[in-house]
């Protein structure tokens, strides 16, 4: 009888480092395949470009393998124990890193189940999938794998991390920012925000910026990103103009519209009762989200209905009554939306909202509970976290101070060392040189 070899990959490419790996397992026995899903891939790195229906394909195809099955979590251990191979085949890059205690946790493991033996191949230099899906994305992508991915992210992660983009240099620092504590972290996608859009125009957020200049902008901060984009659409309008603003949005490879029920001039939310705020009736807000929903041209696109009973202290009772008959129209997701610093509120929302036999993704903006923890919301129910307005909030003191002490120095002398330097402003954006 063959010896039984296990190797986990998540084949998004197959590039000749996989395939040199492969080969190598293959001297030792029948290679059975630890296929990544996607939501063990999207846990540590980007979505993976391929779907695993896709993929699935392509390495079943591979002459080194014997089988594939499914591998829900970057750690093989749970496969292991139920396969008992005789070998264990991994590239040697996990000795170090964030991968080091999975490496540990198939060591323990190979000893409780007895003679099977860890194999470590030299990592190909100069060639990886993250490196391949790198090099794809500084080419672009096309509007329809955009569209899918915030779905694809949906069903891939428990919480994505959303951020607010007003320009094409904060949408290249979403695209491109992450940080490796236990494991890397970046955020999933990006919020077009029509309070940072006009605020950074140095207009006031009362919808005077039109639905033309936004959509301008969108196409300009795609032309930099690959990462799905949830737009802010405000009230959405009156139905017959939202169904318009649905077939733009999906056209240009938008994710998803959130529209709030509320009518009259838009005045944010974070004014609450402190100024004129009209709340929509339930039933003109189900028109206009069932207008949306005929409009839209694919299965992908996302209506999400923001509930603003919360901010105009209507009370949970009412929140959830909309949330149910919002979900009952066709809305694909639930905003709610607090201006308190105590969450409880918020957390009440959760846990009604959990009970809902329609349910379906929930979203929050902690902007003024910005205590709470990502992992809290996640534990409630949450989503969907999106950081509203924090990037262009940073961004307008610090050019104001550099602003002052121009003026006040009469030169550039001592604002200079909170400035980045010319040469890194040159080599910021490819192509500049």
């Amino acid at each position: 009888m063959s010896k039984q070899v296990y190797i986990s990959i998540s084949a998004d490419f197959i590039h000749h480092g996989i395939i040199n790996i492969l080969k190598e397992a293959a001297k030792y026995g029948e290679v059975t395949v630890g296929l990544l899903t996607d939501t063990a891939i999207a846990a540590y790195k980007k979505l993976p470009f391929m779907t695993y229906n896709e993929r699935l394909q392509v390495i079943e195809s591979l002459k080194y393998v014997s089988n594939v099955v499914e591998q829900d979590n970057l750690d093989p251990t749970a496969n292991i124990m139920k396969l008992k191979p005789d070998y264990v085949v991994h590239g040697d890059d996990w000795r170090e890193g964030f991968q080091k205690p999975y490496r540990d946790n198939v060591l323990k493991c190979l000893d409780i189940i007895g003679g099977g033996r860890l194999i470590e191949i030299p990592y190909t230099k100069g060639i990886s999938g993250t490196l391949i899906h790198n090099t794809i994305q500084s080419i672009g992508t096309t509007p329809e794998r955009r569209l899918v991915s915030l779905r694809r992210l949906l069903d891939s992660k428990p919480l994505l991390k959303i951020c607010e983009v007003h320009s094409g240099l904060t949408g290249s620092i979403v695209e491109h920012t992450r940080v490796i504590t236990d494991k890397p972290h970046e955020f999933d996608g990006m919020w077009a925000s029509s309070l940072t859009d006009s605020t950074s125009r140095a207009m006031p957020d009362i919808e005077a910026v039109d639905i033309s200049s936004r959509l301008r902008l969108i196409d300009e901060i795609f032309e930099v990103t690959t990462k799905p984009l949830i737009f802010d659409g405000d009230t959405g309008g009156i139905p017959e103009h939202f169904k318009f603003t649905v077939r733009q949005l999906e056209r240009l490879g938008v994710s998803a519209v959130i529209i709030e029920d509320k009518t009259g001039l838009k005045k944010n939310s974070l004014f609450g009762n402190d100024v004129q705020q009209t709340q929509d009736s339930i039933e003109n807000f189900c028109t206009k989200i069932k207008a949306g929903k005929k409009a839209q041209i694919t299965e992908d696109f996302m209506i999400i209905a923001r509930i603003e009973s919360l901010i105009l202290e209507k009370g949970l009772d009412d929140a959830i009554t909309r949330a149910k008959a919002y979900l009952d129209s066709g809305a694909d997701g639930i905003m709610i939306h607090s201006r308190k610093k105590d969450p409880k509120e918020i957390f009440e929302f959760c846990e009604n909202y959990k009970l809902l036999p329609n349910r379906k993704p929930l979203v929050v903006v902690p902007s003024s509970f910005n205590q709470v923890t990502e992992d809290e919301l996640q534990s409630k129910g949450v989503n969907i976290v999106i950081y509203a307005n924090q990037l262009l909030r940073a961004a307008y003191p610090a050019m104001k101070s550099v602003a002052e002490s121009i003026l006040t120095n009469h030169r550039s002398l001592e604002c200079d060392s909170s400035l980045m330097k010319i040469k890194d402003i040159l080599d910021l954006i490819p192509g500049t040189r």
